[in-house]
Parts: C-alpha cells; sequence; structure tokens
C-alpha cells in the first residue's frame, strides 16, 4: 500500500491519543484533532478486535496510525483514524466541495467508476452516460468489486471510497485508472493530504471534526454518517491545482 505508506511519511509531527472510540459504522480518535474513519470489523469473534483494547488512551497517535498494516481490520480503521486527526491541512487550501455535488455536475455525459456506493447514486445516474458501481458486497444494478479491472479504464471519471485506503485495495484500484481520468477519492477515511496528487488523484473530498466530543459520543453510539454529521462534521476538499 505505497499510499497509505507515503502518508504516514508526510506526517511529520505527533500527538498523544486523549480518545479512541469504535463504534458500528465509524471510528474515531482524537489527538492533535479528531480523525475519524469507516469501521471495518474483524474475522471470528474468538479473535481480538483490538489487541490494547483499554490501553490506546495517551499513546502517541503516530504509533497507531503504523498499523495500516495490521491483519486485523478493525485496528486498520484505527490507524487510519489516528492518520487523519494528526493531519491538519492549511485552512486556505480547502473548499466547500461536497463529492456528492462535484460529481453531479462534472459527471453530465460522462462515463463515471463509482467504487462504493454513495447515496447519490440514484441522482448521479440520471444525469451520467454510464454509471458503474463496482462493490465489494453488491446491491441490485451493482457489480462485484472484481469487475474493475475490465470497468475502470474506460471510465471518465473514477470515484473510490477512502475506505479503499482501510481494506487495502487502493494502489490497484489507482493502477488501473486511465491517464485520461479525472480521479476523486471521497468520505471521511480520506485523509486531507497532498501526497494523493502524487498518485493520480485530482480531488480528495473528506471532511473535519468540528466538535470532536459530540461526534465520537455519536459514532461510539451507534451513528451513522447522516447522525454524526450534525454532530459536529464539515465537509470539505482539497483540489489539485
Amino acid at each position: 500500500m505505497q499510499v497509505a505508506q507515503s502518508i504516514l511519511e508526510s506526517i511529520k509531527e505527533d500527538a498523544e491519543i486523549q480518545e479512541a472510540r469504535i463504534g458500528i459504522f465509524w471510528t474515531g480518535v482524537w489527538s492533535k484533532r479528531c480523525g475519524i474513519a469507516l469501521t471495518l470489523w474483524p474475522g471470528p469473534e474468538h479473535e481480538p478486535a483490538v489487541r490494547e483494547a483499554g490501553g490506546l488512551k495517551g499513546k502517541p497517535a503516530l504509533e497507531l496510525a503504523k498499523l495500516w498494516t495490521s491483519p486485523l481490520m478493525t485496528e486498520r480503521s484505527l490507524a487510519i483514524a489516528a492518520m487523519n486527526s494528526l493531519i491538519d491541512p492549511e485552512e486556505d487550501s480547502l473548499q466547500e466541495l461536497d463529492a456528492g455535488d462535484f460529481l453531479l455536475h462534472q459527471g453530465a455525459g460522462k462515463k463515471i467508476a463509482l467504487v462504493g456506493h454513495f447515496p447519490f447514486v440514484p441522482e448521479l445516474r440520471k444525469v451520467a452516460e454510464k454509471l458503474w458501481v463496482l462493490e465489494l458486497n453488491p446491491r441490485p444494478e451493482d457489480l462485484p468489486a472484481s469487475a474493475a479491472p475490465e470497468i475502470i479504464p474506460q471510465s471518465d471519471i473514477v470515484a473510490i471510497t477512502g475506505s479503499a485506503l482501510i481494506n487495502g485495495t487502493i494502489d490497484q484500484l489507482l493502477g488501473l485508472v486511465s491517464p485520461h481520468s479525472l480521479v476523486v477519492v471521497m468520505g471521511p477515511s480520506a485523509p486531507l493530504s497532498r501526497v494523493w496528487f502524487d498518485y493520480g488523484v485530482h480531488v480528495v473530498s473528506s471532511s473535519m471534526v468540528l466538535d470532536p466530543p459530540r461526534v465520537l459520543d455519536c459514532l461510539s453510539q451507534g451513528g451513522n454518517l447522516h447522525q454524526i454529521v450534525p454532530c459536529g462534521i464539515r465537509k470539505v476538499s482539497l483540489l489539485k491545482k
């Protein structure tokens, strides 16, 4: 996973973990700031989900971020949330741009490959020439993730969920993209790092947590994205110049 390692190496300032929470849908780590990432669950129940559960507070967040290679998916979620907690982009580099709105505008009449099923799929189908939705767990009209080598190279726009950084598929997916495609990485899991631009990404659409205590309380009580956003999340994007 070259992208994850490159983002990790770009982080120059560490901070102590104040809180680490794992909810059904989202995982949060609060250090320098608060970062969140999609919760991916481990395997058998008898195996630990987090090997140092109960002992994360007070540890260096950078140490937790290094678990992006962990065999435990829940630890990988914590690792990406920890990365996000240490990245503090300059305010003047951010734009108030929602990924769904951006794709609806840029995707009119285009062939779009969407890796991950997002709520705006029905609206995007109406404007796109062709929309392929690739999913590990396909819904009706979705394609299996295994179709990516066939679909992604022929797409004008490729939009990839930030959770691909957690499950280890991001480098393979970016490697399939045509040089002429517009590439978007989106979702709260995606670190707001310019490192993405070195890997052919043009837009990183993610979020910043404005009220860490409220957001962490909500996600640890089972809150989904629609529930945690009103608690204090700002949707922002980085665009390649």
